[in-house]
């Protein structure tokens, strides 16, 4: 065998143990007529002790040891004089009495440790080695325990695990599908599914009534520091079940993976926040409750004192930073400059601070009366000290949404987004509909096939605009790491969905009369959701990107660096799919 034991495995109590090792040469330093070489596999590093009194010919052989040589060793542990407290195999070395390399390796472009000096680019490049990093290595560890967990926890719950295809038809309502030529049907294409959404449908008329699956999927969206081409979801369905059973059982799930992953206990409930009142209080239908700085509307105490820019605006509000009135002209003038940002769209940003004698300082000092300021103040219920910040807007919700962004931001400054510090809520009552620039008509907010909320449904043909659905989002430190939907399950209400959402009778059968037709055979009531498990992960190991818990993830534009895909075909294969590109003018 290549080796005994692991390389992270040895203790003290293994002292005078004759062992084998294997691994990669982590790197070597030779003192005096020693030669020392800490050897590294997934499990650990253990230190390699090679003494020219006892063994010239294995020195000499040790010291033309290169970084991420490929060895085996034989040998036996002994106690280290010099402990390493920051290793679990600290206490202990091995004597080396044989070494074999089985591969050398050439140069690394980038150091294998956890403070590297390589780039994103290059690691992306180099993806392999760079999964050698213990810091790497551990988000995947992390991902496969939760992956295990979510498996035992949803089949105590008798939930079944079943495999949905990859290869389907297209679906354009929502994110844009990648589709696939067929070649055995010239002119034809698959797509590859954005969720498993109409499949665990089916199967919930099956008479599956508790589904679930650690699902591929694909959307061929715009890349975001959250978002990737190619993502995995914990996909569940289940029959015979309203609202308030999902949202329980998930939310159980969710404290069971705190519990287990970070030891980290929810004893009451999460919150459940419908979405109009989240975005009224924070801007965002995914609130980062961590902090405070809830919104303040400000119309009925700033409007009409003749600064322009507040008496035309259709929105006013605030948020107060706490003890945030230290902050400099300089840092105002910073956040000025973010808010004014083109991807956020405000005109400007007004400031107040609360002195010490609680008198209020402001950036529009001359329009206002200290009566009025001092009134603006209470309604924040601030104290000296603080900061208030104040944007506004002809359109609530746009104005809104670039409080939020300026909400975020300074928090992120204060150190207010903790990432060992978790909330949780559930963001509910979501608009049924919602109106599409680029496509002039209403499309639906999820998909198609949500349940609205049965108080609204007269309000279908006259303001469908006004019509809740049966929709729920799970959100985490102000991220969405899952959500779902109670489905239509009954033929005509689906029809009618299919109307508002302008449809014709054709287009709907053409596109999803397999499912309307499955409904014909009695269809349960059924509800489901879908976790993002590359969300997830990051989440509980805190990192800013999902990308750093995917083995091999693609970049911010789509590609993968390391396979240099997506990449142009062969003319031969061009010709067997049918396919003719079009040349650029």
């Amino acid at each position: 065998m290549y080796r005994t034991h692991t390389c992270g495995e040895l203790r003290i109590s293994d002292v005078d143990k004759k062992v084998t090792l294997a691994g990669w040469v982590q790197r070597t330093r030779k003192m005096g007529g020693m030669t020392f070489v800490d050897l590294r596999d997934r499990y650990g590093i253990s230190q390699l002790v090679f003494n020219e009194e006892d063994n010239v010919a294995l020195c000499e052989q040790a010291n033309k040891l290169g970084r991420e040589f490929v060895i085996q060793v034989k040998g036996v542990v002994k106690e280290r004089f010099n402990k390493n407290e920051n290793l679990s195999t600290g206490d202990i070395e091995i004597i080396v009495s044989e070494l074999t390399v089985l591969s050398v390796s050439a140069t690394p472009p980038f150091t294998i440790e956890d403070n590297t000096d390589g780039g994103d680019d290059i690691r992306m490049k180099y993806r392999y080695l760079d999964l050698r990093r213990s810091c790497v290595r551990a988000n995947l560890e992390l991902r496969h325990r939760m992956v295990v967990e979510v498996r035992n926890y949803l089949d105590k719950q008798g939930f079944m695990e079943i495999e949905t295809p990859i290869l389907i038809g297209s679906t354009p309502e929502g994110a844009r599908d990648f589709v696939v030529p067929s070649r055995m049907n010239p002119g034809t294409f698959y797509a590859l599914p954005q969720s498993p959404q109409t499949l665990k449908q089916l199967l919930m008329v099956a008479g599956v009534d508790r589904y679930f699956q650690i699902a591929k999927c694909f959307r061929d969206e715009d890349l975001r520091a959250d978002r990737q081409p190619e993502f995995t979801q914990i996909d569940c369905e289940m029959s015979f079940v309203d609202q308030d059973d999902i949202i329980e059982t998930f939310e159980g799930m969710a404290k069971h993976l705190f519990k287990v992953i970070r030891n980290v206990d929810f004893e009451k409930p999460f919150i459940r926040m419908p979405w109009i009142e989240a975005m009224k209080r924070f801007g965002s239908d995914k609130p980062d409750m961590r902090f405070e700085m809830e919104f303040v509307e400000l119309m009925d105490v700033m409007k009409g004192y003749g600064f322009g820019v507040f008496d035309e605006a259709n929105y006013i509000g605030g948020i107060c930073a706490e003890g945030a009135a230290t902050y400099t002209r300089k840092q105002l003038d910073a956040l000025t400059d973010f808010v004014k940002r083109p991807q956020i769209g405000a005109k400007g940003m007004v400031y107040a601070r609360v002195q010490e004698d609680g008198s209020v300082k402001s950036s529009v000092d001359k329009f206002y009366s200290q009566e009025v300021l001092l009134s603006m103040k209470d309604k924040f219920g601030a104290k000296p000290g603080d900061l208030i910040l104040i944007l506004s807007g002809s359109d609530a919700m746009k104005t809104r949404k670039q409080l939020c962004e300026l909400r975020l931001k300074v928090a992120d400054e204060l150190g207010l987004r903790d990432k060992n510090k978790f909330s949780l809520l559930w963001v509910i009552d979501f608009p049924l509909f919602e109106w599409s620039e680029e496509e002039q008509r209403l499309m639906a907010t999820h998909h198609p096939f949500t349940a609205p909320n049965p108080e609204d449904i007269p309000m279908l043909d006259e303001h469908p605009e006004k019509v809740r659905a049966l929709a729920y989002d799970m959100v985490c430190n102000g991220i969405e790491v899952g959500g779902g939907s109670v489905r239509i399950h009954d033929s005509k209400l689906q029809d009618k969905m299919f109307d508002v959402l302008g449809f014709t009778e054709e287009r709907a059968q053409a596109q999803f009369g397999f499912l309307m037709n499955a409904f014909k055979y009695g269809a349960p009531p059924h509800a489901g959701l879908a976790y993002g498990l590359d969300r997830w992960v990051s989440i509980m190991a805190g990192l800013d990107s999902i990308r750093d818990c995917i083995a091999f993830p693609k970049n911010n534009s789509g590609r993968d660096v390391m396979l240099d895909a997506p990449a142009p075909l062969e003319q031969c294969q061009l010709d067997e799919l049918n396919l003719l590109l079009k040349k650029e003018e």
